[in-house]
């Protein structure tokens, strides 16, 4: 019962959203939980202002288990992995779930495409790269559980992101550590890079 007041006591006083909100999480923290996805997209939900949640599990693994069917009951899904990619579902928020792509290696191959297009290294701005890489996505906000370490996922898109290190491991996360990561966020001052 407590604990009921305190949720809605923080989610009360939320009324700033990230427009994209990124998970980053290891194969070895998703293991321990796979469902809890399901959980932290249903809490994502809450707040419509949140129109993007994007995942990424760090894994060299192709063989993630993922609920996706479950996930795409609720909203429009989109897995991209060593396996492949797939898309199914509707509604919001649009949801990307990446696995093991490393954002060192986008960068590389959006270069390298560029070099092959032959456009003028004259040319070539900060435009040119955002428009060559694979993940068309500017975080707001990025949540890390269980420790300070990210991975190099969306490294040119998150430059400006905010940062939030919950920790609660993945397995443990609850909604209101998800509220208070939200609440965290509101109160702080983008600038930027400036």
């Amino acid at each position: 019962m407590i604990y009921e007041l305190y949720e809605k006591h923080i989610k009360k006083g939320i009324d700033q959203f990230p427009e994209e909100l990124c998970l980053m999480l290891t194969g070895d923290e998703l293991a321990a939980d796979t469902d809890k996805l399901v959980s932290v997209l249903k809490w994502v939900q809450e707040f419509p202002k949140i129109r993007r949640f994007i995942i990424h599990v760090s894994s060299d693994s192709a063989d993630i288990s993922l609920p996706f069917a479950e996930m795409a009951k609720h909203a429009s899904v989109r897995i991209s992995s060593p396996a492949g990619e797939k898309q199914a579902g509707a509604g919001s928020p649009e949801v990307l779930i990446v696995v093991g792509k490393c954002g060192r290696k986008e960068i590389a191959d959006a270069v390298a495409e560029i070099a092959a297009s032959e456009i003028d290294p004259e040319d070539i701005t900060e435009d040119t790269i955002e428009e060559h890489l694979l993940y068309q996505v500017t975080p707001d906000f990025v949540i890390k559980t269980g420790g300070n370490h990210l991975t190099d996922f969306l490294i040119w898109q998150s430059v400006y992101s905010e940062l939030f290190f919950c920790d609660v491991n993945w397995d443990r996360i609850r909604h209101v550590d998800f509220l208070r990561a939200l609440r965290d966020f509101q109160s702080r001052q983008r600038r930027f890079g400036k």
